[in-house]
């Protein structure tokens, strides 16, 4: 399979570069205004404009081909204006879809998302059956206004280079779209994440709205014959979705989403090249030679996504099971420690615990055993002839903890009518996130007390931190 693999990807010659080009330059454009879209909880609104910048579009094609077809203008200018014609349509269709969900929000008492609903069906419903009513006049296709065509990049060229005209149009909205960023990041990212305090400022938040719709819309119209109107959804909202699985900065954000479109580009077309051949081939249908390019770029995007997902440093699942995982053995290891500390207050001397003692506490046979090795491992538990006891490191971090346990018992009964009984429950839980700063205002705001509650002593504390004396009965023998 993988000699296979190699074998169609030899192939590769400047037309699939063109075409990874062309596919990176658009997902790249439409991540930028997908960014802010992702981080102002907008992505179903760029969901909306991918479908109502339709209608805007078709709308120009229609009046710039009226034009020539009625002799007003020459088939050169046709040509020349006419994706500036579709840009400003789409422009103002995706301000129109703004201002028209607010409106219906407003008036019909909806909430959001429902009048966004009413807005870019009812629209996208327009621009499919301005298509229909033209596509006999007017050479437009559904399959291409739909899902796209970037397949053909290479035959549309930019009058006077060898550089198809895809490759032009994308890569002039990104450096438009980078540069607006660049210019406006302060006010976009205060808009985005607080409008309030945006106009408190002097910038109009509704109007940074209104601007970024606009980009939005323009953007879409560059990828739209690249991708489609329903496909390129995937190129605005997924990279950044992706990136937000990654990083909480804005600047990273920004940097990782544009990583992630042109990573997609690259690895989609491979997949459409790679993927339907080896798998086709083996069920009988040895016709399929590739895929949409268009198509497997979403695939890929998505795949990148679901990696993201599941391994990302700090919102990935397997990330957040390790940091449970590890967060139970250190519990487990902090109540084991609080068992060896109060067996040896007892018995006024340090404890010497047997195995099978461990492994019936409420920590259990199996996480017991994690937690000595933890503990072994970190030099706080060694063993002894008739089971394991503290080393002085170990008591350290023992009486740290049950002195943590004990000032938290004392602060619940001093400010909360609770009887003494119901007090060891939470103190159990809460000792294991006290940091040495909460203890010293619990050790000050409770007048430094030496007993708990229930007349335990409570551990002295460590070198340096409040309460250090050498009052013997703060000190266990």
């Amino acid at each position: 399979m993988i000699q296979e693999a190699c074998e169609l990807l030899g192939r590769w010659d400047s037309y699939d570069s063109w075409i990874v080009l062309t596919a990176a330059l658009a997902g790249m454009a439409c991540a930028l205004p997908g960014v802010f879209l992702v981080v102002r909880r907008q992505s179903m609104m760029g969901d909306a404009l991918s479908h109502t910048t339709l209608p805007g579009i078709v709308a120009a094609f229609l009046f710039a081909f009226y034009l020539k077809s009625r002799g007003w203008i020459s088939a050169e200018v046709y040509e020349a204006w006419r994706h500036a014609a579709m840009f400003a349509g789409a422009m103002a269709i995706g301000v129109l879809s703004a201002v028209l969900t607010e409106w219906v929000q407003k008036r019909g008492r909806v909430e959001a998302n429902a009048a966004l609903g009413v807005v870019f069906t009812t629209l996208f419903a327009a621009g499919l059956l301005s298509i229909r009513l033209a596509a006999d006049s007017v050479h437009i296709d559904p399959d291409c206004v739909l899902y796209g065509n970037i397949e053909t990049v290479v035959i549309d060229l930019w009058p006077g280079t060898g550089i198809p005209r895809a490759v032009v149009v994308n890569g002039g909205v990104l450096v438009v779209n980078l540069l607006l960023v660049f210019v406006l990041l302060k006010e976009l990212r205060i808009s985005a994440f607080d409008p309030a305090l945006a106009t408190t400022m002097g910038i109009n938040a509704r109007w940074m709205h209104y601007g970024l719709m606009a980009v939005t819309a323009a953007t879409l119209v560059a990828a739209f014959e690249t991708v489609g109107s329903i496909l390129v959804i995937a190129m605005l909202i997924v990279p950044a979705a992706t990136a937000h699985l990654l990083t909480d900065r804005l600047g990273g954000l920004i940097g990782l989403s544009l990583a992630v479109a042109a990573v997609s580009a690259v690895c989609g077309h491979a997949l459409a090249i790679v993927a339907p051949p080896i798998a086709f081939r083996r069920l009988g249908f040895a016709t399929v030679v590739d895929a949409s390019t268009a198509g497997m770029v979403a695939v890929a995007g998505g795949l990148l996504f679901i990696l993201a997902m599941f391994c990302g440093p700090r919102y990935g699942l397997i990330s957040k099971w390790v940091h449970r995982f590890r967060l139970q053995i250190r519990i487990a290891s902090e109540d084991v420690l609080g068992l060896f500390y109060r067996l040896g207050e007892k018995d006024d001397a340090p404890a010497v615990v047997p195995a099978a003692r461990l492994q019936s506490t409420a920590v259990g046979a199996l996480m017991s055993k994690v937690a000595l090795w933890q503990l072994a491992r970190a030099g706080e538990v060694t063993s002894a002839a008739a089971g394991y006891r503290l080393t002085p490191a170990g008591q350290l971090r023992a009486e740290r903890l049950v002195r943590s346990h004990r000032l938290w018992e004392t602060y619940v009964a001093k400010h909360f009518e609770l009887p003494d009984d119901h007090l060891h429950e939470s103190a159990h839980w809460v000792e294991h996130f006290i940091d040495p700063e909460l203890r010293d205002e619990l050790f000050a705001e409770l007048s430094e007390p030496t007993k708990d509650p229930h007349g335990a002593v409570i551990p002295f504390a460590a070198e340096g931190e409040p309460g250090t004396d050498d009052r013997p009965e703060t000190r266990p023998s």
